[in-house]
């Protein structure tokens, strides 16, 4: 499915044009049973999103067929809680399955986070009746989109977006960007601050009067996550989709790091891919350099020694991976400051090396395969834009000063979405 908008038409003058939102299923999702399916099912989607996965980002195609796959097989409400008839798997298995996805196209695991993120925070601060309400749409396979952050604030945590009471219900007014997923969403998180200043997740169905999503998103990696404009125009979400988004950062909560651990397993999924279709092309196409006496490139002993050093760093990025996901694990299982601190700490050094080695790989790969793998048919230069664009998402500089101000100072992260 190709979608896409005139940027002109949000130029000052213009009535913003909109695109409707996808229909929701006609039938229930499937339940994934326990972990071990998680990952089989994962592969097996996996294995039919890259098929077409360079002919979406050479057309920017939104992926809409894809999505109804994926939200339709279980693996979008595989942290429901067992109580409310999900299967709960493990925070280390669901960032395995979001890189094995993201390893086939990392758009489809991105367009994922938010809405996995959400039901990590309505397990944390919803009381029960609101759990039940919204867990029950997500087993149903209702997708959630995500409207949180804004251009032009002076800090990605500061937000312009507001609602106002209305008794049953609210009614919503902002703008937002980096809208990762609303496009196809079935239902809309917004980020919006109440009078005190607090920030709620007002879940706002996608055809909502007054919710307009533009197709404007421009970025040269990441293209089919469609991440551009959200248009919030006195927008009514009721109560019960009120979530109070701001009693995951109040005390010790795991909600920041499980948001971080999806963006940190995109990276290690595009990693994954760089260097898969480095070996492939290496084996395949390239030709050995003059000087190495060798028949085969894949005998040149220096592209040995780099995809050896490659394979390494991957194998300890996804192991971080996994500890991380087992931190998490504990500290949802019994939340307080050291177990929630242990938790933001392995993910912080979880996203240091999955992004560098997410960037590192899709630099060698052009560097190994030759002048030949530049070219245009091949499009590999996806996996570089892929990883330039998605790692800029939190910086990873802040991760070493996280993890060195801890080891060196005691000081603990703070409680936040991007920690």
């Amino acid at each position: 499915m190709n979608i896409a908008v005139n940027p002109s038409t949000i130029e000052a003058g213009h009535k913003p044009q909109g695109v409707p939102g996808p229909v929701r299923p006609d039938r229930p999702a499937h339940v994934i049973r326990d972990d071990a399916e998680a990952i089989r099912v994962a592969h097996e989607l996996a294995a039919q999103f890259r098929q077409d996965a360079s002919l979406r980002d050479r057309d920017s195609r939104r992926p809409l067929a894809e999505l109804d796959a994926f939200s339709q097989s279980g693996l979008w409400s595989i942290n429901v809680p067992r109580a409310f008839g999900g299967p709960e798997v493990s925070y280390r298995t669901l960032a395995q399955v979001i890189a094995i996805i993201s390893a086939a196209d990392p758009s489809i695991g991105q367009i994922a986070q938010n809405h996995l993120g959400i039901v990590a925070a309505i397990r944390t601060v919803s009381d029960p009746d609101q759990q039940a309400l919204l867990f029950g749409e997500i087993l149903r396979g209702t997708r959630f989109g995500n409207a949180f952050s804004e251009k032009g604030t002076k800090r990605a945590a500061d937000f312009d977006t507001r609602f106002t009471d209305h008794g049953d219900h609210v009614i919503v007014r902002g703008r937002k960007f980096y809208a990762t997923g609303a496009l196809l969403a079935h239902l809309v998180p917004i980020v919006a601050l109440d009078e005190q200043g607090r920030a709620w997740y007002a879940i706002a169905e996608r055809d909502a009067p007054g919710l307009t999503v533009i197709d404007d998103w421009s970025a040269f990696g990441q293209r089919g996550t469609a991440s551009g404009t959200v248009i919030i125009d006195d927008v009514r979400v009721e109560k019960t989709h009120l979530v109070p988004a701001w009693k995951g950062y109040e005390k010790p909560r795991s909600d920041g790091a499980i948001f971080q651990i999806i963006q940190a397993a995109v990276d290690a999924g595009i990693a994954r891919a760089a260097l898969d279709d480095t070996i492939a092309f290496v084996r395949e196409k390239a030709r050995p350099w003059i000087d190495s006496g060798q028949e085969r490139a894949s005998d040149d002993p220096y592209t040995i020694q780099a995809i050896g050093d490659l394979t390494i760093r991957l194998h300890a990025a996804e192991a971080l991976l996994d500890r991380a996901g087992l931190a998490i694990d504990a500290a949802v299982a019994a939340p307080d400051e050291a177990s929630v601190a242990a938790a933001q700490l392995a993910v912080a050094e979880s996203k240091v090396l999955t992004t560098e080695v997410a960037i590192d790989a899709a630099n060698k790969l052009f560097e190994l395969a030759g002048t030949r793998s530049t070219l245009a048919e091949h499009n590999l230069d996806r996996h570089w834009r892929n990883a330039r664009t998605h790692t800029l998402h939190d910086p990873v500089r802040w991760k070493y000063a996280i993890v060195g101000n801890h080891a060196l100072n005691g000081v603990n992260p703070p409680y936040h979405a991007w920690s």
